[in-house]
């Protein structure tokens, strides 16, 4: 891995608080305080051990305050940023040149700014979370309001759409995540209309007891408040939806023990609380976000622990001041990086290909990073890729409404699936690598 911080003038030296890659092209787009999308091509100079950089391409200037979100869309055409959610539409190909962009939309029913958004997975509805305390469902093929979730008491600084099309996720600084889940309405034109209703608010939970006290402990909360000082708590679904990973953490060994921060791990099978906690973040998580690609597996796959996949997912975790990176065979990050900026980081993402990692900053600058030469891992094949969606599909069609308020025990919840994806096979001269068990949460 090399790369770092890149020393140039992304938005006339004023906060970038969002950034997001073009699939098809690779093209990093950012956003930031001075009301500009630009559009940045990465580039690897040879024989270089600096890492990437970046050349400027295009801006599209059409907005009226701060691009705090930008996103595109799984169907490649379209994207969204801003506050008021403009939607553009692109070639693809000549996304760099402008002349292929076209203004498509501007949909207005936020009363104040939004925070974050998140495309469904065909891409014909998005999900977007305000600071006017809702959540809004819009229809992305006809510019128009589908539904308006307004349980939130306080800002909604994340939301996250599942892969599958189940369920949809907010995060707030009313210190609650809540998941709401599709009851579909009566067939319209012989398609059933989205109708997400709520099904769990999680808060709070029971600290751990010590020496076997009998006492009642009082209940802690899971999240931090509204005096966290970012606002963003981006959140995210694991690319096979196996489960939700959410930002904010606040976590209490005992009642009388500090908070330390933390990341949440939701099982699906079980969304009413987190079952597994990334301990040791050097301040508040803001961000998350999951690479796109999966790897096969690099050591056993009967390990214990709490991720029982048999493939790997790999995601970054963005604290205020650091960077991590985890895989799901691992409950150590991959890698740590501190001290990166000046201001708190804003966003992260992946490109299409895995190959780089981008971070940006109220500092006004992005860090971009670079793995080389199957760093990650190995990704699964495109065959393979088809039989891990095959299994999401059936667990789809397995799974009623209202069947993630499973039984609750004291075990450790685990992510378990039936193996669909071959892992790559090893060298039996080196010894396998030992797994270590995340902290669970009983």
């Amino acid at each position: 891995m090399k790369g770092g911080t890149l020393q140039i003038n992304w938005h006339d030296t004023k906060p970038v608080l969002t950034l997001d890659f073009h699939p098809p092209s690779g093209l990093l787009a950012t956003g930031g305080n001075d009301h500009d999308i630009k559009l940045w091509a990465v580039m690897v100079v040879k024989e270089s051990k600096k890492g990437p950089t970046t050349t400027y391409k295009n801006s599209l200037s059409y907005h009226s305050s701060a691009v705090n979100v930008l996103r595109f869309s799984p169907s490649v055409s379209l994207f969204v940023p801003e506050s008021d959610l403009d939607l553009f539409q692109s070639a693809g190909e000549h996304l760099a040149s402008g002349a292929d962009v076209v203004w498509h939309y501007l949909i207005r029913f936020h009363r104040k700014d939004v925070m974050d958004l998140q495309w469904s997975p065909d891409g014909g509805f998005l999900i977007s979370g305000s600071i006017d305390n809702t959540c809004i469902i819009w229809d992305a093929n006809k510019g128009s309001v589908h539904q308006i979730l307004d349980g939130h008491l306080h800002y909604v600084q994340g939301v996250a759409w599942d892969p599958l099309g189940q369920f949809v996720a907010s995060l707030s600084s009313d210190r609650t995540c809540r998941i709401y889940v599709n009851k579909p309405q009566a067939k319209v034109k012989s398609h059933e209309k989205l109708n997400y209703v709520c099904q769990h608010v999680v808060s709070k939970s029971e600290p751990q007891r010590q020496d076997d006290a009998k006492a009642q402990l009082p209940k802690a909360y899971l999240f931090h408040d509204d005096t966290l000082t970012s606002f963003f708590r981006r959140l995210a679904w694991s690319p096979d939806g196996s489960f939700l990973l959410v930002p904010a953490g606040i976590y209490k060994l005992s009642s009388k023990s500090e908070a330390v921060n933390t990341a949440y791990i939701f099982a699906r099978k079980d969304l009413s609380r987190p079952s597994v906690q990334l301990r040791g973040a050097s301040g508040p998580v803001v961000a998350v976000r999951f690479c796109p690609i999966m790897f096969h597996l690099r050591g056993s796959n009967t390990a214990a622990g709490s991720f029982k996949l048999p493939y790997r997912i790999v995601f970054a975790v963005a604290t205020l001041s650091s960077l991590y990176v985890y895989d799901t065979e691992s409950s150590t990050p991959v890698a740590i990086l501190a001290g990166l900026h000046y201001a708190a980081v804003t966003d992260i993402a992946w490109s299409p290909d895995a190959r780089y990692l981008a971070a940006s900053s109220r500092d006004g600058f992005c860090t971009l990073l670079e793995f080389e030469n199957e760093e990650l891992g190995s990704p699964i094949s495109t065959t393979e890729r088809a039989g891990v969606v095959v299994a999401m599909e059936i667990d789809r069609a397995a799974a009623a409404p209202g069947s993630a308020d499973g039984e609750k025990d004291s075990k450790p919840i685990e992510v378990r699936r039936e193996p669909v994806v071959p892992a790559k096979s090893t060298d039996s001269s080196k010894p396998a690598k030992k797994r270590i068990t995340p902290v669970a949460i009983v």
